[in-house]
């Protein structure tokens, strides 16, 4: 058997190296990240257990196993957003298009390397996944059964050793003696406790470190005379006995030092199975929540709808049938004593009260049953989406990288951050949504996915558009727009000419502009408000308007090659004309018709056009004021 050669070229081995070294850094990163708030998590119960560093490094490493399915989806969005961000602030993108590749084309070959990633993913999360959870948890539940390391502290109720409380006024570290002591003993119970008062003492633990000795010197103890309780109970006062003492030793029991508990009652939990475990549990578990919802269904039903009583043959004659389908509960209860129906109204509360009670519990375990399953669809749906997530994440990642061409650590982060947000939070909220029934587990498991694969699909087709879909410039001007700004005229005097301006050619156009922007001014008064119909459905109105303005900028651009600072000066002070907003504020005609017919959408923009055609009117009288400046300048300077 022939495989097919396979040539892979010098820029996707390019491409496949950029991205892996990028991608083994984020992610550590990431898997970092995911430890730190795994441990934040649990941090109370590891804090002050005396545990060593092989018990850590275990913690550590069994973290990180079940977190790779969850860090690579987020390693691959920063890795592919740094990828083609670094080719686009290099300007090795714009080469590769240039030379006639397209963006697709270049991002094929990671494109097959997440996929890899993605089986990686899939097997870690179904095989390695699974058995590195159950041994995590039972660190963690043998860390939880350790005691904690002894350390009291001064001035404050030390309760981590079980049944007593301790409190010390003072410690010397360096000789471990206690002083001013006081203890309550509460093994005995609460309503049997003791308490110690010492001057000094001193604890040790025994070899074995199960046991604490406690030394206290000079001191008195105070209990309950246990002995006289009974003979003293119809009495207000309690006997109690008290007890001084030079040199007592107490013997505590203290269970130190980690010791690794039997953790295999972990392995039902649903994070600890794979996909062949998942599919067997969910079978057994479906047929047993719906038995026990037959039983309770069934019990219902006899508790509601109470069975007709069947008559034996001995019982069967008419007579008898007749006589005990005859009873009539309500006329019973009408024709009963008071005392009677109110024996009957009681017992009839009672027994609703039982009932209700029955089913709250049976509710409560049927939820929980419900929610063990429901853990179970969402363990199998992970393994596939968080699998599926590697793929999604890069067609997000990259088409974003070569949209903001941003390499390094700021931009591609703080966008990997808000997408993973996003995800984090409709997946979350599926989850929930799907515990707690309120959702189908396909749809709650899926809307993550549901969501973000609209925008890789946007994304990759914007950018292989050359979309400016992020490019600040572009909103800038959306914005000006919008609000009717506009940029000023920046004409700089040039230090090299190549051909002198034709003054005398200049003049006369000038005087035309003017002449123009007198006629044009009779149009565009300022007090007068434009004709609605034309400001929607007239077309070509403005013509006059934008062949000035083109004239004008004609002009500018001729006469900027002028030596003359004044002329330069002059030319700046000339308005750049926004012609195009008077136009139809909407580019088709049925789409102007329906601003109009939604009143409140046609206002905005008539306001809108009044804006603007105020705006042209000061605009028509400025330029003809400063073209006769400048024409005035123009025969001062000597230059016509």
């Amino acid at each position: 058997m022939k495989f097919p050669n396979i040539h892979i070229k010098k820029l996707d081995w390019f491409i496949i190296k950029s991205f892996l070294l990028l991608f083994s850094a984020t992610f550590f990163i990431c898997t970092f990240i995911l430890i730190m708030q795994f441990l934040w998590r649990w941090v109370d119960d590891l804090v002050g257990k005396g545990l060593d560093m092989w018990v850590m490094a275990q913690f550590f490493y069994l973290g990180s196993l079940t977190m790779v399915g969850q860090a690579l989806p987020l390693a691959i969005l920063l890795a592919a957003l740094m990828t083609f961000g670094n080719f686009g602030e290099r300007l090795e993108l714009l080469s590769m298009k240039a030379a006639g590749i397209p963006l697709l084309r270049i991002m094929t070959p990671l494109v097959v390397v997440c996929a890899i990633l993605g089986v990686i993913s899939f097997y870690f999360q179904n095989v390695i996944g699974p058995k590195a959870q159950v041994k995590l948890y039972t660190v963690l539940y043998s860390i939880k059964q350790t005691s904690p390391e002894l350390e009291i502290p001064e001035g404050v109720f030390y309760d981590q050793i079980e049944g007593y409380n301790l409190f010390v006024k003072k410690k010397n570290k360096e000789t471990g003696m206690l002083y001013r002591v006081m203890i309550y003993d509460m093994t005995q119970g609460f309503e049997n406790a003791s308490i110690i008062v010492s001057d000094s003492g001193k604890i040790e633990t025994t070899p074995d470190q199960a046991h604490l000795m406690l030394k206290l010197y000079g001191g008195e103890r105070f209990a309950n005379a246990t002995e006289l309780k009974e003979s003293s109970k119809k009495k207000n006062n309690i006997p109690y006995t008290r007890e001084t003492f030079r040199e007592k030793v107490i013997v505590i029991d203290f269970g130190g030092g980690f010791d690794m508990k039997d953790g295999s009652f972990l392995k039902k939990q649903a994070a600890s199975k794979n996909i062949i475990e998942l599919n067997e549990s969910i079978d057994s578990l479906t047929m047993y929540n719906d038995s026990i919802g037959r039983n309770n269904w069934k019990q219902a039903m006899r508790n509601a709808y109470p069975q007709k009583i069947e008559l034996t043959k001995e019982d069967s004659t008419t007579q008898k049938k007749e006589q005990i389908y005859a009873i009539n509960a309500d006329s019973v209860y009408n024709n009963s004593s008071k005392v009677t129906k109110l024996r009957i109204k009681r017992a009839a509360l009672e027994k609703v009260g039982q009932l209700m009670t029955d089913y709250e519990i049976k509710k409560n375990i049927m939820r929980s049953l419900d929610k063990d399953l429901n853990k179970h669809y969402i363990s199998w749906w992970q393994k596939i989406t968080l699998s599926i997530s590697c793929i999604i994440f890069f067609f997000i990642g990259a088409p974003l990288g070569a949209i903001v061409k941003k390499g390094g650590l700021g931009y591609p982060v703080l966008i990997s951050v808000a997408i993973f947000i996003i995800y984090y939070i409709f997946n979350t909220s599926g989850e929930k949504m799907v515990k707690e029934g309120e959702w189908y587990t396909w749809f709650g498991c899926l809307v993550s996915t549901m969501v973000l694969t609209p925008l890789g699909v946007i994304f990759t087709y914007q950018s292989n558009k050359d979309s400016t879909i992020f490019n600040m410039d572009a909103y800038k001007a959306f914005f000006r727009k919008l609000l009717g700004l506009r940029d000023t005229r920046n004409v700089t005097l040039k230090e090299v000419i190549i051909e002198d301006p034709d003054y005398n050619a200049d003049y006369r156009i000038l005087d035309e502009i003017s002449h123009e922007c007198r006629e044009l001014s009779l149009k565009f008064r300022p007090n007068r408000l434009p004709n609605p119909i034309n400001v929607f459905f007239d077309e070509d109105k403005e013509y006059p308007i934008e062949k000035l303005s083109d004239k004008l900028e004609a002009l500018v651009e001729e006469m900027g090659n002028s030596k003359n600072r004044k002329v330069i000066q002059l030319l700046n002070e000339f308005p750049i004309m926004m012609v195009g907003e008077l136009r139809s504020p909407l580019k088709r005609r049925w789409m102007n018709i329906v601003a109009v017919v939604l009143f409140p959408i046609g206002i905005i923009f008539y306001l809108r056009s009044c804006k603007f055609h105020r705006q042209v009117s000061r605009d028509l009288g400025k330029i003809r004021n400063n073209a006769r400046t400048l024409m005035e300048r123009m025969i001062k300077e000597k230059l016509v």
